[in-house]
C-alpha cells in the first residue's frame, strides 16, 4: 500500500469518527483493502454525509437496513429477509432507535427478496437495488471454472459490477463486465432475470429508469 493510499486511508477513518464518536467495524475491516475501501468511501460519503436527493437520515436508515438485510442468512437461507427482519428490531431497539424508524427498516429488509418482496419506501427500493446488483467474483469462496453451481459460475465470470445512480439524469444502471470464455451473457439473465425486474420496479417507484450495460453494450 502506498503512503499516499495509507494517507487517504487514514483521513476516512478520522472523518468517521469525528462523525458518530467512533470507527465503525466494517470500516476497520475494509481499510485493510484500499483498493476496495477508498472508491466505495467516496461514494458512500457523498451519499451519506452529502445526500442530494433525500433527507440525511432517511439516507442512514437506508445505510442500516442495506447493513442488516442479510443477517437472517445466520439462521436458515428460507424466508431470511423476514427473519433479518425480526432479528434487527431487537437490536435497533436496544440501541435506541425509535419506533417509527426500526419499523422502517424491518420493512424494507423484509421486502428484498424476489419470492414476496417490493419497493414498498424509499428504503426498500434502495435495499433491493443494491442487493440485487451484487453480483462479481470476489463472492466465491472457492473460484472452480468446473463447477455446476450456476450462480457460482455468474459470479466468477462477473469481473466488475457497478451501481450507476445519475440522479439529475433519473436513471440507475447497472455496468458489468462479464469474462465470455467463463458464461456467456444469456447465462446471467438466465438466473438473474427476476432480480433485474425487480431492481426495474425499485428504480421507477424511485422515478428512474433502470438500465444495463454489459461489456460496453447497452442491453436495457
Amino acid at each position: 500500500m502506498t503512503e499516499s493510499e495509507e494517507e487517504k486511508v487514514r483521513r476516512v477513518l478520522e472523518r468517521a469518527k469525528e462523525e458518530y464518536g467512533f470507527v465503525p467495524l466494517v470500516s476497520e475491516v475494509m481499510s485493510d483493502r484500499p483498493d476496495l475501501f477508498l472508491p466505495y468511501s467516496e461514494i458512500s460519503s457523498g451519499l451519506f454525509f452529502k445526500p442530494r436527493h433525500m433527507d440525511r437520515r432517511t439516507a442512514e436508515l437506508a445505510a442500516i437496513a442495506g447493513y442488516l438485510h442479510d443477517l437472517g442468512n445466520g439462521i436458515s437461507r428460507l424466508d431470511h429477509g423476514i427473519v433479518a427482519a425480526l432479528l434487527c428490531r431487537h437490536i435497533l431497539q436496544r440501541l435506541g432507535m425509535p419506533a417509527e424508524e426500526y419499523a422502517e427498516v424491518m420493512c424494507a429488509i423484509g421486502n428484498h427478496e424476489e419470492e414476496y418482496g417490493e419497493a414498498i419506501s424509499p428504503l426498500a427500493a434502495a435495499v433491493i437495488l443494491g442487493d440485487k446488483s451484487d453480483v462479481h467474483s470476489s463472492r466465491v469462496r472457492v473460484p472452480d471454472r468446473d463447477t455446476e453451481d450456476i450462480h457460482d459460475l455468474v459470479n466468477l465470470a462477473t469481473t466488475h459490477s457497478f451501481l450507476a445512480v445519475d440522479a439529475d439524469a433519473g436513471t440507475i444502471t447497472l455496468k458489468l463486465e462479464i469474462d465470455t470464455e467463463i458464461i456467456q451473457v444469456m447465462q446471467y439473465f438466465e438466473i438473474f432475470l427476476a432480480r433485474m425486474v425487480m431492481c426495474r420496479r425499485a428504480a421507477e417507484f424511485l422515478g428512474c429508469r433502470f438500465g444495463i450495460v454489459s461489456n460496453g453494450q447497452r442491453l436495457l
